[in-house]
């Protein structure tokens, strides 16, 4: 079967285990920060089709990751989140922008 996709680190030990014979290469930081893209996106959408903790978990990884790679500091995105939060709200009201007017 073909992927050519990214997984988790301890995939190809998994498979081994099941005997499953795996082909893998480590990406370069071209073909890495694409390939976390692509991730991000799937995650995504596995999500929205089931939101879940497991699904969501999923999502935050591939996240950390490309923050990881794109050196933004993950732990200051709390913070970030936070001040955003402050001045701007958050997402518990539902209000539906319908349109502005001049």
């Amino acid at each position: 079967m073909q992927y050519n996709k990214l997984v988790r680190d301890n995939i190809p030990e998994i498979l081994k285990g099941k005997n499953i014979k795996s082909i893998v290469h480590i990406a370069d930081d071209e073909e890495y920060e694409a390939a976390l893209r692509n991730k991000v996106q799937e995650e995504v959408n596995e999500f929205l089709e089931d939101v879940c903790l497991e699904e969501a978990a999923d999502v935050l990884e591939v996240i950390q990751a490309l923050c990881n790679f794109k050196k933004i500091d993950f732990n200051n995105l709390e913070e970030t989140k936070k001040k955003k939060a402050q001045e701007r709200g958050v997402f518990i009201k539902r209000i539906i922008l319908e349109r502005t007017e001049e």
